[in-house]
């Protein structure tokens, strides 16, 4: 056969003559450049292979927590059983893997339902047992969630993160945020979003800031929620975490969209809860920094250093009750002046303190949504309906309490504690390996030269020391 490679340019590839009863696309053989004078052969006969061993680790993170078993005992199967191929829980673990994996969507599920790994992950033997779901399957169990389900799912998360604590914590600081989620089709609910100029989702994320724990992930319309309506999510939320934690002080946290003055109001009147929120700059609030300001211009220009300047006073906007307390950042520097305000019922603090110790830390949320939302795909909401699409997010934030409880127990104390998902997704759970079902027992065979194997194998053998629960 003459060579393929006519010019040491040339980098195509041309099959080597196949059988007529093999199939082209999984038996064709391809010659590559040769190594050392040496034919290089490829083909795909390597057998039950796979490329996500490192899933397996995160199976063992959901045996744990029980995560993927709460979520599935609140979602009723009403199906035919004797039409029924693959139960809920296996339908949410191939999913919450894939998604894991960075297959984010449902048409994967056909390209994926035969790969070893994901097929043990969802609790089947990589050989004998059936193919995992397809694409329609999977789209249908998206589609029949009923709102009482989706709440229900909302208190599991809540749950998962209460028992993430060994003992009660003394404060609890609650990040809450909404990001665009745009839309490119006819999704029910989306709105056109004057801000982002685009049809959109905003769904609300919540997290405990101090840990990064996700605690729930609300899909809402395109558009800013109304006080009312916050003040209820957060009723709720307090209502249950107060129940568990009786003593705890908890801090809400958010940039100027959450100061609510409904929100704002209710929050003064519980006991041990506070508040800090951005607050938007306007002509009575800038009068109050003016000499602040005139101070930090002489200050650059004597030291040609950047200025930081705090100030605390009392401000009552129309909308609300009474005064409040806000505190001013004023900023010079060579890139012109930034003034920030932030409202917070909490008094006891200096202002610098509260604003750069206690409110700015709350950017971190932003890190945290950046995992979810980029990382884990978790913007992927193109079912028409809007329930079906909640569902998805739920499954997303499930991939993400995954791999933040493997981070923070397992990794516990090595350098990829603070990895992120697509880091850890690269390195540690993208890993080729064959794997064979044999008569007593499934063999995953790893590469002897795979980088991370030490790591790899003192993570598998904390799971024999773990606790009945591990903490997310």
């Amino acid at each position: 056969m003459n060579s393929v490679l006519t010019s040491p340019q040339q980098t195509s590839l041309l099959p080597l003559p196949v059988s007529e009863s093999s199939t082209p696309t999984t038996n064709s053989v391809l010659r590559l450049r040769e190594v050392q004078n040496t034919p290089v052969l490829l083909d795909f006969e390597g057998g039950q292979l796979t490329s996500d061993a490192g899933l397996l680790l995160l199976r063992e993170v959901d045996q744990q927590l029980g995560l993927v078993d709460a979520l599935a005992n609140v979602i009723p199967d009403t199906r035919d059983a004797r039409y029924v191929d693959y139960s809920t829980k296996e339908l949410l673990l191939q999913r919450i893997g894939q998604i894991i994996s960075g297959y984010e969507d449902a048409n994967d599920c056909d390209t994926l339902r035969h790969d070893p790994i994901f097929k043990m992950f969802a609790g089947r033997l990589p050989e004998s047992d059936a193919a995992l779901a397809s694409q329609p399957t999977m789209c249908r169990f998206e589609n029949r969630v009923t709102r009482k389900m989706l709440y229900q799912i909302a208190c599991v998360f809540a749950e998962q993160f209460v028992a993430s604590y060994e003992t009660p914590p003394a404060i609890i600081v609650l990040d809450l945020d909404d990001t665009e989620d745009r839309v490119y089709g006819d999704q029910q609910l989306a709105l056109f979003n004057n801000y982002y100029k685009e049809r959109c989702y905003m769904p609300l994320h919540i997290y405990e800031g101090l840990s990064g724990k996700l605690v729930t992930t609300i899909l809402k319309p395109g558009k800013r929620a109304r006080g009312k309506l916050m003040r209820s999510i957060v009723k709720r939320l307090i209502a249950y975490l107060r129940q568990q934690w009786p003593d705890t002080i908890f801090i809400l946290r958010g940039d100027s969209h959450f100061a609510y003055p409904e929100v704002m109001a209710w929050t003064e009147a519980q006991p041990n809860m506070h508040y800090c929120y951005g607050l938007t700059s306007n002509a009575v609030l800038d009068k109050h920094v003016q000499s602040h300001l005139t101070s930090a211009r002489k200050l650059y220009e004597h030291t040609q250093h950047a200025t930081h300047l705090y100030h605390a006073f009392s401000y009552q906007a129309e909308s609300w009750p009474h005064a409040r307390r806000v505190v001013a950042k004023v900023e010079v520097s060579e890139r012109g002046t930034n003034v920030r305000f932030v409202v917070s019922d909490m008094k006891a603090a200096r202002a610098e303190v509260l604003y750069r110790d206690i409110y700015c830390e709350r950017g971190h949320a932003e890190l945290y949504i950046k995992e979810h939302k980029l990382y884990l795909k978790s913007d992927r909401t193109s079912c028409s309906d809007f329930l079906a699409n909640q569902l998805r997010l739920f499954l997303h934030s499930a991939a993400y309490v995954l791999i933040h409880a493997l981070k923070s127990n397992v990794l516990k104390h090595t350098e990829w504690a603070k990895a992120s998902i697509a880091t850890l997704r690269a390195r540690l759970f993208k890993i080729g390996a064959r794997v064979r079902q044999l008569k007593t027992r499934i063999k995953v065979e790893l590469p002897t030269a795979f980088p991370l194997k030490e790591l790899l194998l003192r993570s598998f053998q904390k799971f024999a020391l773990l606790t009945p629960v591990l903490s997310t």
